[in-house]
Order: structure tokens, then sequence, then C-alpha cells
């Protein structure tokens, strides 16, 4: 599994966040979720007994979709830009 270095966060962070320092936006959170997710996604598709990091995926699921509708209730058009620049919905 390939973890998010220190760089790659801040990369995120910078991105969808506004800047380096700006741990805490909810954009920024979902797509540290969504980076995460597709990193342990992968290791599932090798790994299908692994149980354990199944279930974190599931929790990792569950608080990005959290995450999500609170910003959809909040910023819809913050929340339709987002999912747009990740590539969520189809």
């Amino acid at each position: 599994m390939s973890y998010l270095t220190v760089e790659k966060k801040a990369n995120i962070f910078k991105e969808f966040g506004g800047s380096e320092k700006n741990t805490g936006s909810i954009e920024a959170q979902v797509a540290l979720l969504t980076e995460r997710i597709t990193g342990i996604s992968a290791h599932m598709k090798q790994n299908k007994k692994d149980f354990a990091s199944n279930r974190g995926l599931m929790k990792m699921v569950g608080q990005r979709k959290r995450l999500l509708s609170y910003l959809s209730k909040t910023n819809l058009s913050g929340y339709r830009a987002l999912i747009e620049k990740l590539g969520l919905r189809k």
C-alpha cells in the first residue's frame, strides 16, 4: 500500500483547502479521504481476504459520505465543484 507522504498531503491541502495550513476545510478533508480510499481500494483488489483493511475502507467511505452530505447542505455550489474535480459521481 502506498502511504501519503508529507509533500503529497501538503499538495492536497494547497489545492483543495486554499493553503497548506488549512487542513480543516471540508474540501481538503474529502480530497484526502478520497486519495486514501483509492489507495486502499487498489490494495483490496489484490488482497480480497484482508478484512481489517476492508473495515477501515468502509469507515473512510462513510466518513467521506458524511462530510459530502454536510457540504451539500451548507454550500451546494462548492459541493458540485468538488465532486466534479474529484470525479466522484458518474
